[in-house]
């Protein structure tokens, strides 16, 4: 096989079930999971990769779909694509999850890009992760003698990542059943690559607001003590004439920049440079966290 020159004669494996491709990696050191390539291709040909041997992952129909879990979880195959995420009754179970698929590129790249490849390859600008990670999904990776279950957010951020060996085969995702929102700016219209993202979801059964900010840091951050403020923000048991949860409008203004203060740290002097720049990031954070719970809370 040969493309753009940097992959010749390389071995290429196509596993019918999740089991013959867990063997293959065990047999195959140095190989490589593929699904749809979008990033493996593009790593390939930039001279970033150069794999011994491809695991096509495409022959696996049990990973492309999703299903209900008793306990009130969906999970989610690795190999399920941006594009079916974004139909309709996916749309239904996890609305942010959906509009980040919607916007991961355009409709060639939605249609062969994977939820299990952007995890894997945790390329910061990753629309999904975000997501992921507010939403506290798990992973469940397999391997030769059995599988292990660990949060996404592990995998990102090398606490606990991905072993020689293993495979990442589903994602489970608790269903709230409560307003979840995700947004981005990419300082450009149509699809493109996120400047900054925010995944916000409400958790009424235990009052609380969980968030995570994508593209702005190596992984998707947590501002966890401005999720714990503005909860206690919120009047759960109060609805406006629409039925909007209430909350203070300026609570919600300071929200935004609690999260953007969070995560996106002070830059150098002020003027053009690394200050101006990291003050142009704080406020577009700063917008769309406060977008994205106003608009969770109507």
């Amino acid at each position: 096989m040969e493309h753009g020159g940097n992959l010749v004669n390389r071995t290429i494996m196509l596993p019918a079930s999740v089991d013959e491709a867990v063997e293959a990696l065990a047999v195959t050191p140095g190989a490589v999971p593929v699904a749809g390539a979008t990033d493996l291709m593009e790593a390939v040909n930039a001279g970033r990769l150069r794999p011994a041997a491809l695991i096509g992952l495409g022959r696996i129909t049990e990973l492309r779909g999703w299903r209900y879990e008793d306990g009130g979880t969906a999970v989610l195959g690795a190999g399920l694509t941006h594009a079916r995420m974004d139909r309709p009754d996916f749309a239904a179970l996890i609305p942010a999850l959906a509009d980040a698929a919607r916007t991961a590129g355009p409709p060639q790249v939605r249609n062969v890009g994977t939820l299990g490849g952007n995890i894997a390859t945790a390329a910061p600008a990753g629309d999904t992760l975000p997501v992921l990670a507010a939403l506290e999904a798990t992973a469940t990776l397999a391997r030769a003698g059995g599988v292990r279950e660990v949060p996404v957010s592990h995998l990102l951020t090398g606490l606990d990542p991905l072993r020689p060996g293993e495979l990442l085969t589903w994602v489970r995702v608790p269903l709230l059943h409560a307003p979840q929102v995700f947004l981005k700016s990419t300082g450009r219209s149509g699809p493109a690559r996120a400047a900054a993202s925010v995944a916000l979801v409400l958790d009424p059964a235990r009052r609380g607001v969980r968030c995570a900010v994508g593209a702005v840091a190596p992984v998707p951050l947590r501002p966890l003590e401005a999720e714990n403020w503005v909860a206690g923000c919120i009047d759960w048991d109060a609805r406006g004439a629409e039925g909007a949860v209430l909350i203070d409008p300026a609570a919600l203004a300071a929200f935004g920049e609690y999260v953007a203060g969070a995560c996106v740290p002070e830059g150098g002097a002020h003027g053009e440079g690394a200050g101006s720049a990291a003050a142009r990031l704080r406020r577009t954070v700063a917008v769309l966290a406060r977008r994205a719970l106003g608009r969770a809370l109507k």
